[in-house]
């Protein structure tokens, strides 16, 4: 399974695709397909029979699909999307912003 730079509540913006430019909190990660799922970002309509039992009505409804990885960068609270870097913070690998060398959140 590869290592990834980005992770569930992540922001980060879409920099190829027909969503380019829209930011967003990353929903799930999906490191074996290398995909990503971004809140409100490649948004498909999806046909849905109803199922009484779970209390699901049939229709048209909107979800969002994954996005490969590739194509969103991680965005850094100060200066925008940026490249992620590590550091060794005691004994935690934390990640880092390679612009502002600001610590982005989370532990690795």
């Amino acid at each position: 399974m590869p290592s990834l730079n980005i992770r569930r509540n992540d922001q980060v913006e879409v920099i190829a695709g027909s969503d380019k430019g829209k930011r967003g909190r990353v929903l799930r990660v999906l490191p074996g397909a290398s995909r990503v799922l971004v809140e409100h970002v490649r948004v498909v309509k999806k046909h849905v029979r109803p199922n009484p039992q779970r209390n699901i009505k049939g229709g048209i409804a909107e979800q969002e699909m994954p996005i490969n990885i590739s194509n969103v960068m991680l965005v850094c609270p100060n200066c925008g999307p940026t490249r992620v870097g590590h550091k060794l913070e005691g004994d935690h690998k934390v990640r880092v912003c390679k612009k502002c060398g600001q610590t982005l959140a989370g532990k690795k």
